[in-house]
């Protein structure tokens, strides 16, 4: 950058004076200096940013990696004072986030399509996108209690299966924004040529549609599971937690969150380990999550 602005100086000390991009022009003075400041203050952030960023993840790494063994992935969440894993946890937060994923993603590719593909017209569109903007802002705390009302309390108990309609209410705003901007992104041309061949709209959409927007829809879905993977609130109020192994979506089921939230809150050690080491693995999933994400957008 320093090689190319010494290249633009030299080259605009080299021009007539009357040139507006004369090195003597004082217009031209006043905007390389606000140039240079402005790009001074975008390093400034980028770095402050990228400070924080690193600082979390090196005391993640530094306070629970140490934790991250065999044992871990193989034993159920200890008492007080007992040796112990998080396998418990791990299952029943792989099983509410894939549910709540395999319940949201349809949804949300179909509200998508229609809000890019039929809703050029009316109020319908307009008024959705603006509702699933704001359920996309929502707070996740609103979400648990609002399936812990209509679910939980008619129930009488609490279930992964709450768990997962709470997180499918988050993932699927998600979805559905990132489907409507990828089948947006689309040039016409592409559905005009389908439809003068005598392709029928639903097959454009399906062979056509998807297929140029496929990179951005699984994009979307992946950053959809990452953010569903550390959220309490909404688990606090649904699947709650379980000390043991549990395979019925239909009880209480131990996850990583609250487990989390619970061992971190304990006034025991050994919890207060398990609970970095879970912290640790949860944020090398997202990233994992985020750099997968970043792949597939750039090979398509």
């Amino acid at each position: 950058m320093s090689n190319q602005m010494t290249t633009n100086s030299s080259h605009a000390s080299r021009l007539p004076a009357n040139s507006v991009l004369h090195s003597g022009n004082k217009i031209y003075k006043k905007r390389r200096v606000v140039n240079k400041i402005m790009l001074t203050l975008s390093l400034c952030t980028l770095i402050f940013g990228l400070f924080w960023l690193f600082w979390i993840i090196g005391t993640l790494l530094v306070k629970g990696g140490g934790s991250l063994s065999l044992d871990l992935f193989t034993q159920n969440t200890p008492g007080p004072g007992g040796q112990g894993g998080l396998a418990n946890a791990i299952v029943g937060s792989v099983m509410i986030s894939a549910v709540a994923t395999l319940i949201g993603t349809p949804i949300g590719i179909l509200a998508g399509t229609y809000l890019a593909e039929y809703g050029n017209r009316g109020w319908l569109a307009p008024a959705t996108r603006f509702l699933n903007d704001v359920l996309l802002s929502a707070p996740s705390i609103v979400i648990g209690l609002f399936i812990y009302s209509v679910y939980v309390a008619q129930i009488g108990h609490y279930s992964g299966w709450a768990g997962s309609f709470a997180l499918a209410i988050i993932v699927i705003p998600v979805v559905v924004r990132t489907t409507d901007n990828m089948l947006l992104l689309i040039p016409n041309s592409l559905r005009e040529a389908a439809v003068a061949l005598g392709c029928p709209k639903y097959r454009m959409i399906l062979s056509i549609c998807y297929r140029a927007a496929l990179s951005g829809i699984i994009t979307g879905v992946l950053l959809a599971v990452a953010r569903i993977l550390g959220e309490t609130a909404p688990l606090l109020f649904t699947a709650l937690n379980n000390q043991f192994m549990s395979w019925s979506m239909n009880s209480p089921m131990a996850n990583l969150p609250v487990t989390i939230y619970q061992f971190a809150a304990s006034p025991f050690n050994d919890w207060n380990q398990l609970a970095w080491a879970g912290a640790t693995l949860i944020t090398l999933l997202v990233l994992g999550l985020n750099i997968v994400a970043r792949l597939v957008t750039r090979s398509k």
